[in-house]
C-alpha cells in the first residue's frame, strides 16, 4: 500500500477540485529513467484499468499498476510546499539510493 500524508491529501484534493474533466483517481507508478535508474510518476485518471491495484488511504483512491506496486510497497507520498518546498515527495523505504532532487531512485 502507498500511504498518503495529510499534506499530500490536501494538495491532491485541491488539484482534483480544480479539474473540469472528472478525474477522480490518483495514479502512482514507476518507470525506467532518471539519475538513479527509476523515476516516480504521479498523475490523475478517470478510469480504473483491469491491471491496476486499487487502494484507498486518507480519502484518496490510488491506482498502481502491478509492476510499479512491487517498487512502491510501504511508500509514503508527502507534500512539501512553501518557498523551500519540493512539491510531492515519495518517501520509499525500498530505495537503496535516491538522486539529489528526490525524483528518482534505485533498489
Amino acid at each position: 500500500m502507498v500511504i498518503i500524508s495529510d499534506q499530500a491529501k490536501e494538495k491532491l484534493i485541491s488539484l482534483m477540485d480544480k479539474d473540469k474533466e472528472g478525474l477522480k483517481y490518483v495514479r502512482v507508478g514507476v518507470t525506467s529513467g532518471g539519475c538513479s535508474g527509476l523515476s516516480y510518476n504521479l498523475d490523475f485518471d478517470a478510469k480504473i484499468l483491469s491491471t491496476d491495484k486499487v487502494f484507498e488511504h486518507n480519502e484518496i483512491t490510488l491506482l498502481v499498476d502491478e509492476k510499479s506496486y512491487l517498487y512502491l510497497v510501504g511508500t509514503t507520498l508527502n507534500y512539501s510546499g512553501g518557498l523551500n518546498g519540493k512539491g510531492f515527495v515519495f518517501e520509499n523505504p525500498n530505495a537503496s539510493r535516491t538522486c539529489g532532487c528526490g525524483e528518482s531512485f534505485a533498489l
